[in-house]
């Protein structure tokens, strides 16, 4: 197979209907456990019919259900994680104490491209384009997140509020859930969270979803409270976190970040006139006053 199967499956299964998303969904939660199931056990898990399986496989261009297991087992082998033990003396992502310096600013940017790469592989295209049409006529564009993930909100609004956009960003996570609750039809939420189990994120989603809003998850976790909670999905490069004391991934933002801006880079070629125009106006009347005369 010409590229990694759990990637394809990530990138395919958002637009998915419903029965094969779950189908899709055992199969990203528990990849080692799935590729030992006959079709009838992996559709018991989904809880669909034989059928349904069958044609799972057809959206994947799969020839058949032993294709399919032998794709996820070479993923699986692909992938090469390490183990628990070795991840919990981690001090940064891979970066054991004791590495030169060398080694870790090798470590930290095979991560980093490591990251934008597999998030490029499970971003969906069709999926950007209907986002961006969302956006397109939306009143109003909100963000969610916390931790980390926030820098990669703030990314947005400066991009979006650049395109002429109304865009609103709180920290404080009740505020966020409050503001939610101010939303409408037509106005767009975009939701951020590696996890997809933040709490505050996943209660601000569903107060817009409540309300009318049209939500979009960035998130790696297909199988997380936050992506069921949205309308669609941004998938990102899954990641495992340094250890228990370091806490969350960090090159995981890097995936969030490309999202942001592939989003924020169709939307300007797409509507590139109106675009352009606040661009323009953003630069003379802001940017430029700050700037001496060597930046002019």
């Amino acid at each position: 197979m010409s590229t990694n199967l759990l990637h394809r499956i990530s990138r395919k299964s958002t637009s998915l209907s419903p029965a094969l998303r779950g189908v899709a969904d055992v199969i990203l939660a528990h990849p080692e456990e799935a590729q030992e199931l006959s079709i009838t056990e992996l559709a018991n898990r989904a809880g669909v019919a034989d059928s349904t399986v069958s044609r799972f496989l057809r959206e994947l261009d799969l020839d058949g259900y032993n294709q399919l297991r032998l794709g996820i087992a070479q993923a699986i082998y692909s992938r090469d994680p390490a183990p628990a033990e070795q991840r919990s003396s981690w001090v940064y992502e891979g970066v054991l104490k004791g590495d030169s310096t060398e080694q870790i600013v090798d470590k930290v940017l095979h991560g980093s491209l490591d990251s934008l790469r597999r998030t490029t592989e499970r971003l969906a295209p069709e999926v950007i384009d209907a986002v961006i049409e969302r956006i397109y006529d939306a009143p109003a564009l909100y963000f969610s997140a916390m931790g980390a993930s926030s820098t990669s909100a703030e990314n947005g609004v400066m991009r979006f509020v650049r395109a002429g956009k109304r865009c609103h960003l709180f920290r404080d996570q009740s505020i966020q859930s409050m503001g939610a609750a101010t939303l409408r039809p037509g106005d767009v939420l975009i939701a951020i969270s590696d996890s997809g189990e933040s709490t505050s994120v996943v209660t601000t989603t569903e107060i817009a979803s409540f309300h009318g809003a049209f939500t979009v998850a960035i998130t790696s976790n297909l199988a997380s409270r936050l992506a069921h909670a949205a309308d669609t999905v941004l998938l990102t490069a899954s990641s495992v976190a340094s250890s228990d004391v370091y806490g969350e991934s960090v090159t995981s933002k890097w995936g969030q970040m490309l999202a942001i801006d592939a989003l924020y880079a169709a939307y300007a070629s797409r509507y590139y006139e109106e675009t352009a125009d606040y661009l323009q106006e953003g630069y003379l009347s802001v940017i430029k006053p700050t700037r001496g005369p060597a930046g002019n």
